[in-house]
């Protein structure tokens, strides 16, 4: 994995049953965190006050470089030659054929076989606003990124879900995203760096002037941005297929499997396998982001493991490959049932789907800009500041809560404490509320004392949807067939979200479409407001509409009622020793 140097200089002293973390280089903690942080789907280096040589040989660039040593495709279409190379995965059976999903999402659609795969644009509902139609990044004009996170994503005090969401309800979001979507930085990268306000008390607080968060922009198609606008990669097949377990091309795949049975590799522990540089091993390289995503990721392949173990003593004559591919299938099923049947219901309401009734060949699944830079970060703001940490019993571990700050990049916690405690806590702990409050863990998150660099999460995102030539707030509405707003108030009543919306906009026509989506008042019965709502509305309906694969169309009879009961306790309740589980784990007892 990447971050080779990461941990080599880690200091680990036991305490119980907790391990405190110090770092004796703050730059080695630095790099841990810059690729990607909760849900984020653009990997960035960033830092402040480092000069930009800091990072030309970094570990992680020097990673992407050497995995991506590959032609761009000037329309979209990813690797050209990777569908026709790839074999098609028939099993005979009973005289028969079934055909299983390609690696790389490709020719899932008949006609038009390139959508959804791997590494094409991200599709545009809404035009691109690119300051020069082009390439510049849109926003001309608007508050610094930082003076708008000050401004409006400052938590002060905590604020749980009103809806009594958990902490799984993100985690499963991030775990969701990690399958759909993966845009990664520009080589040779492109800086667009987010200048610090004069004196910010966390990041400037000696008022030096010249400080800076560093931030690089996404990959694009190289033609792009020349002729046409700028389109962004999406690194990942666009389906719920388990690339975030299998990965989205062959070779990563073929890693992570033991070609014995069907299984896939595991260590003696019971976790993930652990590359030469002391990471967790898995289909998405954000495995390692934060340990309750790690213990999601390890649960899912205990999954896989059961279910071929079975497979393999009920029919004795099947092939390694068969064992897999069929296992692979009901996984994915899962995380489809998972996501329709629970997850969906709890964040947009149960009624926020048409009912299934068919496959529509004539609907592109492509991920969305809107979606993947916009509105499937709403997480975000749900973060709690510590992730509970509890024993099978439900209490409280002698070494407490770890704090989230101390999670990222560090495969060392569930090395010493299991999967356990974290996916106990993530059930049982309530979630912040989905609005513009961000905890400081990611928003004021310091690598040191006071002026030594940091990361603000909010202010990435905002600057991610520049990157990315998002249109603001009200022009996004009405592409998504929404009225436009006239007044700050027609978006919240909500006294403190006004008064920062005021303060940091000209006009309502001048938001970026991330800080509106989240300052909106929330639709009745359901827990974002209504741009939100119809952007992943729009993209989970085309999501399932549109694949070929579908777990509803591909199944019949015992074999489907299996997948479709299946919830997330049941996978937690088969693959760990937490007895202690709501039948709803997304929304706390």
């Amino acid at each position: 994995m990447f971050f080779s140097k990461i941990f080599k200089k880690q200091l680990t002293e036991q305490s119980g049953s907790c391990s405190a973390i110090r770092w004796r280089t703050r730059r080695g903690m630095l790099k841990a965190t810059l690729a990607s942080l909760l849900f984020a789907q653009g990997i960035s280096n960033v830092s402040s006050g480092y000069a930009q040589d800091d990072f030309a040989t970094n570990d992680f660039f020097s990673r992407q470089q050497t995995i991506r040593n590959v032609d761009r495709s000037e329309n979209g279409n990813g690797r050209r030659s990777e569908h026709s190379q790839l074999p098609r995965k028939h099993s005979t059976r009973n005289g028969g054929w079934e055909e299983f999903r390609y690696i790389d999402g490709s020719g899932n659609n008949l006609a038009n076989p390139f959508w959804g795969k791997a590494r094409i644009a991200l599709r545009r509902r809404s035009a691109a606003a690119y300051q020069d139609g082009l390439s510049m990044p849109s926003g001309f004009g608007r508050a610094n990124p930082r003076t708008i996170s000050n401004l409006l994503f400052a938590q002060s005090q905590s604020n749980p879900s009103a809806a009594r969401l958990s902490d799984m309800a993100w985690q499963w979001g991030q775990f969701l995203d990690h399958d759909i979507t993966l845009t990664e930085t520009a080589l040779p990268s492109e800086p667009m760096p987010i200048m610090i306000p004069l004196g910010d008390p966390e990041f400037d607080p000696f008022a030096i002037g010249a400080m800076r968060l560093f931030f690089f922009r996404s990959e694009y198609f190289h033609r792009a941005g020349v002729t046409s606008p700028r389109h962004q990669i999406n690194s990942h097949t666009a389906w719920i297929d388990g690339s975030q377990i299998y990965g989205s091309e062959e070779s990563t795949m073929n890693r992570l499997r033991s070609f014995e049975k069907g299984m896939m590799l595991m260590g003696d522990d019971g976790l993930l396998p652990i590359d030469g540089s002391g990471f967790f091993l898995a289909g998405d390289v954000r495995a390692n982001e934060q340990v309750g995503l790690t213990a999601m990721h390890t649960i899912f392949v205990r999954e896989h493991n059961r279910i071929a173990s079975g497979m393999a003593q009920l029919h004795p004559d099947w092939s390694d490959e068969e064992i897999f591919q069929r296992t692979r299938k009901d996984i994915v099923g899962i995380l489809q049932a998972i996501t329709y049947n629970q997850f969906i219901p709890a964040i947009l309401g149960p009624d926020a789907l048409r009912l299934y009734s068919r496959y529509r060949p004539e609907v592109d699944a492509s991920i969305t800009n809107e979606f993947a830079t916009a509105a499937f970060r709403f997480g975000h703001s749900m973060l709690n500041e510590n992730l509970l940490r509890l024993d099978n019993q439900g209490n409280e571990l002698s070494g407490g809560s770890l704090p989230l700050r101390m999670a990222f990049f560090n495969p060392v916690w569930l090395q010493n404490d299991g999967v356990d405690p974290y996916i106990s806590g993530l059930i049982n702990q309530t979630a912040q509320e989905i609005d513009t409050q961000v905890v400081d863990d990611v928003r004021n998150f310091l690598f040191g004392e006071p002026g030594s660099g940091g990361l603000d999460l909010p202010a990435f995102n905002i600057q991610r949807g520049r990157d990315h030539g998002l249109c603001d707030y009200n022009t996004m509405r009405q592409y998504f067939g929404l009225p436009s707003v006239e007044e700050f108030s027609d978006i919240t009543s909500d006294e403190e979200t006004l008064a920062g919306l005021e303060l940091a906009y000209r006009s309502v026509d001048d938001i970026d479409a991330w800080v509106g989506m989240l300052s909106e008042e929330h639709l009745t019965g359901r827990n974002v407001g209504p741009l939100m709502f119809q952007v992943m509305k729009y993209q989970f309906e085309n999501l399932r509409d549109g694949d070929r694969f579908w777990y509803q169309r591909m199944m019949r009879g015992d074999d489907l009622r299996r997948i479709d009961r299946t919830t997330l306790s049941h996978v937690i309740y088969r693959n760990t020793n937490v007895r202690k589980i709501q039948r709803n784990v997304f929304i706390t007892p």
